[in-house]
């Protein structure tokens, strides 16, 4: 049997190990933590946090004030690298506009965007080479952190709107309607395969309609393939994602079983040893710049705002028509209370992983997004 993705980059991450002393990581974020005071911030009252345990899909995301958190800008300059798997995907807007519009530079942050795939970056991250991932708590990073890495995920991306229908879709067959589409035995076409964060909410789609995580096949694709293979027959599913699935909505013959949870960001911002404990100024600075963006330029409804639209569309080289096609996106800083628990079921449902699940103390720090916008723990 092939090799998972997970696996392989937990074996890179373990090379790279043997080329470095071991880091007790949760031991060190940890410490570096309990030396810091939170103060309140002006413009972040009671609704920029909620509760991590509110899992409801009716959830307002939090939010300060726009313009807030104020920018507090280092002493020193720093430059910092965020990796990211692309620069013209709708969720990777807030760290374009943080950009374009100096966010990070009011911070004394010199910031670089840099493309390259997870399980390049992972190795890089842990070993202090890259700053930041704009990714997800994918199998490889929790196969990484089981390495010995401290990495953790410290802030989310954002969680869909009600009316998106980014997700599962199946072409149906004769007699099948979109309640009743099982899908043990299908194939089903994907850009990630295997160990994506996408097997939480495909594995709750599939418990509906007579099939789990490991009774479908997966045939990985590129982006501009999935849709392609789903048509033609290639493949009898498929994850498409915002805007792709506006293609066959409406269209007979095609069903949409589910998507992302409501409410629950399963990606974002991901740090390594070097903001989680070596500079932790710095990592608070970058989250405080990211906050800011999202409460100063993305209101729930934002693409109500034709002018700010094509803005992003000339930001992120997309089509400006496509764009506003779709729901805004519910971009959400926080991360909810047990969501990489859910992931690790899944990856171990798809058999991408192997030993115990990872605690949330060693997967997660909601510490520095905290302390942004001046929410303590009591």
């Amino acid at each position: 049997m092939r090799r998972s993705l997970g696996y392989a980059v937990a074996a890179a991450l373990l090379t790279s190990a043997a080329c470095s002393s071991p880091q007790d990581g949760d031991t060190t974020s940890k410490a570096a933590a309990e030396k810091r005071t939170v103060r309140p911030v002006a413009g972040c009252d009671a609704r920029s946090w909620t509760n991590p345990a509110d899992l409801s899909p009716t959830r307002t995301p939090a939010r300060c004030s726009p313009g807030a958190p104020a920018p507090l800008p280092l002493s020193e300059p720093r430059e910092l690298t965020i990796a990211t798997g692309t620069l013209s995907a709708e969720y990777v807007a807030p760290l374009q506009v943080a950009l374009d519009k100096g966010e990070f530079k009011k911070e004394g942050l010199d910031v670089t965007l840099k493309v390259l795939p997870t399980p390049d970056a992972l190795p890089l991250l842990a070993k202090g080479d890259m700053d930041a991932l704009w990714a997800a708590p994918e199998a490889a990073v929790m196969n990484g952190i089981k390495g010995g890495f401290d990495i953790k995920w410290v802030a989310g991306n954002f969680s869909p709107d009600p009316k998106s229908k980014s997700g599962l879709w199946v072409k149906l067959r004769n007699g099948e309607t979109a309640g009743r589409a099982p899908m043990a035995g299908r194939k089903l076409g994907t850009m990630i395969g295997k160990g994506s964060v996408i097997a939480y909410p495909m594995e709750k789609a599939l418990e509906t309609h007579d099939g789990g995580l490991a009774d479908i096949q997966y045939q990985q694709l590129g982006s501009a393939d999935v849709l392609t293979a789903l048509q033609n027959g290639g493949v009898d599913s498929a994850w498409l994602l915002d805007p792709v699935w506006r293609k066959v909505d409406g269209e007979p013959g095609y069903a949409f079983l589910g998507g992302q949870p409501l409410g629950e960001p399963l990606g974002g911002m991901l740090y390594g040893r070097t903001l989680l404990a070596d500079d932790v100024d710095a990592g608070v600075a970058l989250l405080r710049a990211y906050i800011r963006t999202l409460n100063t330029y993305f209101p729930p409804d934002y693409k109500q705002n034709a002018t700010f639209v094509a803005y992003l569309a000339e930001l992120l080289k997309a089509d400006e028509q496509i764009l506003s096609s779709t729901p805004s996106l519910r971009m959400d800083w926080e991360i909810r209370e047990g969501t990489t628990t859910r992931l690790q079921s899944a990856y171990d449902a798809q058999g991408v992983t192997e030993g115990t699940p990872l605690p949330e103390s060693k997967t997660v720090n909601r510490a520095l997004y905290e302390e942004a916008v001046g929410h303590g723990n009591p």
